[in-house]
């Protein structure tokens, strides 16, 4: 058994994987888009729910409401695929369309075959995991508790102000029932939970806990959303170019894997939405383009590939990427 330092890659179906990683805080799904692109590539995009149902029900049973999915694939795959997720408590974010351009299409395709504009992209869409809270057999949002909680402590609501020390921002912002909420801020949340627990009735304390024994530190709080911060200047439409040069792997002039993706995207949803010693999770390896940009991140990385032949190829990349290889499984 080998591995790198941070990089953790195996020659199997992730499937059976998931349970034995470190819970991530990043999960990058590349896998199939119905497209017949490569063996085992439904070549239709409406099987695909279907396909990725039980990874998809692994991914919300290992993640925390500290976890960001990007999921890859086609419009269409994607839009197979997107009730799946909203079915197993992922929040759509948003939708990155990978703009590839006129060198996509080489000016050889035939419209009046296929009867439409020609696609030159492909979707990287954002999801968080929903934070829910199990209260009297009862599922809650995270906002629903929230108000449940202060409500609880039979204090009013404007008291809220108060514990905040604001005019009126808590109780119109943190403890709204309407579309208007905001995520209290770790400060916040830790002035009116302290609050809450120094003023209210004394029967139902503490108040603002999971396990009914201590209240929720800011730490612990911290972690009930998905991290992201955002490089100013860039926005949903990534436009770059077909992988070519040096970095598009090659047997001959043909592509090894279609469906490469260059390191600078695996770099930015990264970067984006971890920091540094986070895990990094990649079901469908390919050549491993993230677990190459979570080790040059110093993120810690778990990645499965099921086809022995493209494992063995994304292996020798890392080892040409990453000067020392400890570990491979």
């Amino acid at each position: 058994m080998e591995v790198t330092e941070k990089i953790n890659v195996f020659n199997s179906d992730s499937l059976d994987l998931y349970d034995d990683w470190l819970k991530p805080t990043v999960i990058i799904s590349d896998g199939p888009y119905g497209i017949g692109g490569f063996p085992g590539d439904p070549n239709t995009a409406d099987v695909l729910r279907e396909w990725y149902k039980p990874h998809i029900k692994k991914w919300s049973k290992n993640s925390t409401p500290n976890t960001t999915l990007w999921f890859w694939n086609t419009e269409l795959g994607w839009a197979n695929v997107h009730p799946e997720l909203v079915a197993n408590d992922w929040v759509f974010v948003n939708c990155h369309i990978w703009d590839k351009g006129k060198e996509h299409i080489a000016g050889n395709v035939n419209t009046k075959t296929i009867r439409h504009f020609p696609v030159v992209t492909e979707v990287c869409v954002q999801y968080v995991k929903k934070a829910t809270f199990d209260v009297n057999s009862k599922k809650m949002t995270l906002q629903e508790w929230l108000r449940y909680e202060w409500q609880r402590s039979g204090l009013p609501l404007s008291k809220t102000n108060e514990a905040c020390g604001v005019v009126n921002a808590a109780s119109r912002k943190y403890f709204t029932n309407c579309h208007l909420w905001y995520f209290p801020p770790a400060d916040a949340f830790e002035k009116f939970s302290e609050y809450a627990n120094e003023h209210g009735k004394d029967e139902g304390k503490p108040y603002f806990s999971m396990d009914g024994e201590k209240v929720i530190s800011k730490k612990e709080w911290e972690g009930m959303r998905a991290k992201f911060k955002c490089e100013f200047g860039i926005n949903n439409v990534w436009r770059e170019p077909p992988l070519k040069g040096k970095e598009r792997l090659k047997n001959g002039s043909k592509s090894v894997h279609l469906n490469q993706k260059p390191l600078k995207f695996m770099a930015r949803i990264i970067e984006s939405s971890s920091d540094i010693g986070d895990v990094i999770w990649e079901p469908f390896g390919g050549l491993f383009s993230g677990m190459i940009a979570t080790n040059n991140l110093e993120r810690i990385g778990f990645a499965a590939e099921i086809s022995e032949d493209v494992f063995d190829i994304g292996i020798k990349r890392i080892e040409s990427q990453i000067s020392v290889l400890q570990n491979v499984i």
